[in-house]
């Protein structure tokens, strides 16, 4: 991996919602797949063309697949950030073009500005954070997400996956004030209740 622990050049790369007719084809199958599996949309998105989305909880691989197919249904040009390890050869290209960002957490330590660097250089920008930043259990949730949304000044939506009622979408928007203990109240609120595909894996929404 490069010095650099956030890819900008993925940024700049075609995706898969960036293909017109594969983007058509796939909004259709996306919407006949969670109708055939009994999902459901909620929420819009915020008004703003540049927010910070929240990928929770985020316990199995099929989270990706539920995400993407709801980016289709809104629709949204979504990125989103994973650890490096899922980019190794010869799936890098393929989930690059699925929007995916490699995040290289050995040398993690100013991602903050850089993602905030992205945000202002861009006219809109749509990026996922799962705040876990595993699908395995952890004690809390890592504050990259709301440090992310401070610095570049655009607001946080709460987005969600809930498998006990198979709904999904966008939850409220939260402007990050500051006061990360304050705000994390409400998070933490809003996602009491939304269940994971194993719910033994889930970490709670709360920081350390």
């Amino acid at each position: 991996m490069a010095s650099d622990p956030f890819d900008t050049a993925s940024l700049a790369a075609t995706t898969i919602f960036d293909t017109p007719v594969v983007r058509s084809v796939l909004r259709w199958l996306s919407s006949a797949l969670l109708r055939a599996f009994g999902w459901r949309l909620e929420g819009q998105p915020p008004p703003s063309p540049k927010y910070v989305l929240i990928a929770a909880p985020h316990t199995s691989n099929w989270d990706l697949v539920l995400m993407l197919a709801m980016a289709f249904m809104y629709p949204l040009k979504l990125y989103w950030m994973g650890k490096h390890t899922l980019f190794r050869r010869p799936f890098g290209p393929v989930m690059k073009w699925l929007g995916g960002i490699p995040i290289d957490r050995r040398s993690a330590h100013n991602v903050v500005e850089h993602v905030a660097a992205q945000f202002a250089a861009a006219d809109e920008l749509v990026l996922a954070v799962p705040p876990e930043g595993t699908r395995e259990w952890t004690p809390s949730w890592k504050t990259g997400f709301y440090h992310i949304a401070f610095e570049a000044d655009v607001p946080i939506s709460l987005g969600y996956i809930d498998y006990r009622r198979k709904v999904g979408g966008l939850g409220p928007v939260l402007r990050p004030s500051g006061n990360i203990q304050a705000d994390m109240e409400q998070v933490r609120e809003f996602y009491t209740g939304v269940t994971a595909k194993h719910p033994n894996r889930a970490s709670p929404p709360q920081i350390d």
